[in-house]
């Protein structure tokens, strides 16, 4: 027997202000068409004026202790991977934390953009086996409208709004039961330039903009998932194929299919939600997850592979068995 992070509960929030593409034509010369064929969006949402990331990440937590038959008085830690956090500091964790009710156990934030909750994943999974977590609330949430330049119809057409957030718990199980099986993460800071923000607290004082060169990115993007998909599963001597489910960081369906022709994926096992909520970056995953979960693709006993590539870059990926 051996103790894992096993996924208990899982849980989203998505704002109520959805905008299509043919919305955002009204923003930037663009069309339902050109955004469909070149990323596979249909519509994204928005956060409402004073809808907060903590906000987000709140209404996600609370549906994922629900379904994990949990309270806050359960959980010894929150982690809360963003890039849009609430503040410059204290970290959004620390209000969501507030927010639940807690005056025990500790919470931080995790910044690794669209990676940052394969990040969290491996972090947690690392201290539920040290001993030092037992039950964690890991959340990826995103008011990413915020940071983007609406003028730039290369950038604002492929982001949104959303959280989604896991519980995962600390068991003793056998050697093929659930938890998390194996993690994989890397980074290179060599390409900021190629997916940034303009601005910053110690750079500009300012927020700034999200600023992409989207034809790099693709070609990174699909090369690097494929290599940590396959390091992920080689350390459980899992091959690719004889995993059931694959959850993608939700950026553009183009590296989605990308990466699946690379792997020889039947596109099929690939769950898919970037048509209704474009690329929530570190929201994508869990928000992925919890809908093939809630919708019955994924099922007790299933392998699941999470991958993700942001800025930085970072990527990286997990295999668990759910």
């Amino acid at each position: 027997m051996t103790i894992r992070a096993v996924l208990a509960g899982t849980g989203h929030y998505l704002p109520s202000k959805i905008l299509t593409n043919d919305d955002m034509s009204e923003f930037v010369e663009t069309s339902d068409e050109w955004i469909i064929a070149r990323t596979g969006i249909r519509q994204r949402h928005q956060a409402a004026e004073g809808e907060l990331t903590s906000d987000l990440a709140t209404h996600a937590a609370h549906e994922a202790l629900a379904d994990a038959g949990l309270t806050p008085d359960d959980i010894d830690l929150i982690v809360v991977a963003t890039t849009t956090p609430d503040f410059t500091f204290p970290a959004t964790a620390t209000i969501v934390q507030k927010n639940l009710g807690m005056t025990h156990g500790a919470a931080f934030d995790l910044q690794a953009v669209c990676s940052g909750f394969i990040y969290g994943v491996n972090v947690v999974d690392a201290m539920i086996r040290s001993g030092a977590a037992k039950n964690v609330l890991l959340i990826g949430a995103e008011t990413f409208t915020r940071i983007l330049d609406f003028t730039d119809r290369t950038t604002c057409v492929l982001f949104g709004d959303g959280a989604g957030a896991v519980v995962l718990c600390a068991q003793d199980v056998s050697e093929d039961g659930q938890g998390v099986l194996a993690s994989f993460i890397r980074s290179d800071g060599h390409h900021k330039d190629l997916l940034h923000v303009d601005g910053g607290p110690s750079s500009t004082g300012t927020v700034g903009h999200v600023r992409m060169i989207g034809n790099q990115v693709f070609k990174r993007a699909v090369t690097d998932i494929a290599d940590a998909m396959r390091q992920c599963a080689a350390k459980v001597d899992m091959p690719i194929e004889d995993i059931d489910w694959f959850v993608p960081h939700q950026a553009n369906q183009r590296i989605l299919n990308g990466v699946a022709k690379k792997l020889k994926i039947d596109p099929d096992t690939v769950i898919s939600t970037v048509a209704k909520h474009a690329n929530t970056s570190a929201a994508s995953v869990p928000l992925a997850l919890h809908t093939a979960i809630m919708d019955g693709r994924i099922k007790r006993g299933d392998t699941v592979m999470l991958e993700a590539f942001g800025g930085g870059f970072t990527w990286g990926a997990a295999l668990l068995r759910y």
